[in-house]
């Protein structure tokens, strides 16, 4: 069964950076798309970055410059780089994976960024 764990959550100061990993286990992870998604309080879950297993990218629009998502195979990991932090950017981060009929979501990692 594969299973998501998210960590590099934490508070940051707005201009900040900080790396979320989200770690999979099982052996499809090289043919699944991966993304981070993250949902603020009162408001709806928001794709922030996506890559598939082609190693394609595609960005939200308020973090495009800014964050960066990349994968590891040999590691089955996906990261989210994320610099010059906002408060907006404030939320709960989930890695999710999909590959075919699975859907799977992480248990989300805090991400806080002060002003």
């Amino acid at each position: 069964q594969v299973q998501l764990v998210e960590s590099g959550g934490g508070l940051v100061q707005a201009g900040g950076s900080l790396r979320l990993s989200c770690a999979a286990s099982g052996s499809i992870f090289s043919r699944t798309t991966m993304g981070w998604y993250r949902q603020a309080p009162g408001k709806q879950r928001e794709l922030v970055a996506a890559i598939t297993s082609a190693i394609r990218t595609n960005y939200a629009d308020s973090v495009k410059g800014r964050f960066t998502i990349s994968r590891d195979n040999a590691k089955n990991t996906v990261y989210l780089q994320m610099n010059s932090l906002q408060p907006e950017d404030t939320a709960v981060y989930y890695c999710k994976m999909d590959y075919g009929f699975v859907h799977l979501w992480g248990q989300g990692t805090q991400v806080t960024v002060s002003s």
